[in-house]
């Protein structure tokens, strides 16, 4: 149940975004870039980065939608719960197991990252855009965690799926248009 008296019984988070508007516009174009833009990482890794730090911080309403969505563009099924538990997941990537092993130090002890956690990305044939992204996408999930998390905001696997499928087809504009708000900014 929500914290906020105000939204209506059993609010998802567009039901914030709803309420409290002024930020919304900014933060999805943030999203929307980060997540979607021109990147090494392909979307499906972006989200495969943000359902495993979800996961990690305890947060099941991001862990569901992100994981949903990573799943809904390509990511094995299972693949976000092996590597938030063991850090490696059958099917993935192996390019990708030092970059989820540098957001997953992020995330859980952030002071210990150290040169050699980067070095060890590079020596996989990443370059800087590639950390880059998984790090601010690490960070973005960290906030929204807390934002979910602070206000009390949940859901079930239904509507992680249909979140999953929306956030697949439409990226993060989607939301925008769903919201009523203009693309573009």
């Amino acid at each position: 149940m929500a914290f906020l008296p105000s939204l209506e019984r059993n609010p998802v988070l567009l039901n914030v975004f709803k309420a409290f508007p002024a930020t919304v516009e900014p933060l999805l174009d943030y999203h929307e870039a980060l997540m979607r833009g021109a990147s090494p990482l392909s979307p499906a890794e972006r989200e495969l980065i943000a359902a495993v730090v979800s996961t990690l911080n305890g947060c099941r309403y991001c862990a569901g939608v992100h994981t949903a969505t990573a799943e809904y563009l390509g990511v094995a099924p299972g693949s976000v719960a092996r590597l938030a538990e063991q850090g490696e997941a059958a099917g993935t990537e192996p390019k990708l197991q030092p970059l989820i092993s540098y957001v997953r130090k992020l995330t859980q002890a952030p002071t210990s990252l150290s040169r050699a956690d980067a070095d060890a990305v590079f020596a996989t044939g990443w370059e800087e855009q590639a950390l880059h992204d998984a790090v601010a996408v690490c960070c973005l999930f960290n906030f929204m965690n807390r934002y979910v998390e602070g206000l009390g905001i949940e859901a079930d696997t239904d509507y992680f799926t249909l979140a999953g499928e929306r956030l697949g087809r439409g990226g993060y504009a989607g939301l925008k248009d769903l919201l009523g708000l203009a693309r573009g900014g």
